[in-house]
């Protein structure tokens, strides 16, 4: 494998992620024609028709970008791609992930509104609240929430809000989630020597 690329593999999904650097897309290329070649070799089919290729470009002047070939077909090129439930954009802004996470959200605040007319206590709303809806809040959010827009803020803290009047107590702000998630994970990597960012402590 070049290091400019990373294989991620999750259950049956696997994704290539190439750094091409001077327009030189030939390790990456090269990547994704060797891992072809280990599914042939090994008896596995690659559907070109599910294949997605998303390219994120900052520079000034873009230019077209040749679309992969995998046994004589072209990969689909897209502007916005879903990665482990995220939603990821090609100018990496998170507003697609926003609006999907509201959606959820908004749709379990019904339920929420259900159970209180049901004149379930409290304690159990804050319940139900946390894990039907806080969780699609707090999923991956230290990827994300550090580069959303303010309006996009705005919106999530709105889905909180809701349900403070609805469950009538106060609940964690999404910028809380978010701290508490990063110090949680900060701690981790302190904890962990293995972890790759280990290092980040002691510089």
């Amino acid at each position: 494998m070049h290091s400019s690329n990373h294989i991620i593999k999750f259950a049956d999904d696997t994704t290539v992620v190439g750094l091409i650097r001077k327009n030189d897309e030939s390790a990456y290329r090269e990547e994704v024609q060797q891992l072809t070649a280990w599914c042939k070799a090994n008896n596995l089919s690659l559907n070109v028709e599910k294949m997605r290729e998303m390219v994120v470009d900052f520079r000034r002047v873009q230019s077209d970008h040749s679309p992969l070939n995998t046994d004589g077909s072209n990969v689909e090129i897209v502007k916005s791609s879903k990665f482990l439930g995220v939603h990821l954009a090609e100018d990496l802004i998170w507003s697609l992930n926003t609006s999907s996470i509201t959606k959820k959200a908004q749709q379990r605040l019904y339920f929420l509104r259900r159970l209180r007319k049901a004149h379930l206590p409290p304690s159990i709303l804050t319940t139900f609240y946390r894990g039907t809806i806080e969780s699609i809040l707090r999923s991956c959010i230290t990827a994300w929430f550090g580069n959303c827009t303010v309006s996009d803020r705005k919106t999530l803290q709105q889905i909180v809000r809701t349900a403070e009047k609805i469950i009538r107590v106060s609940l964690p702000s999404i910028t809380d989630i978010y701290s508490t998630r990063c110090i949680r994970k900060a701690n981790s990597i302190v904890q962990h020597v293995d972890s790759p960012s280990c290092h980040l402590e002691r510089d």
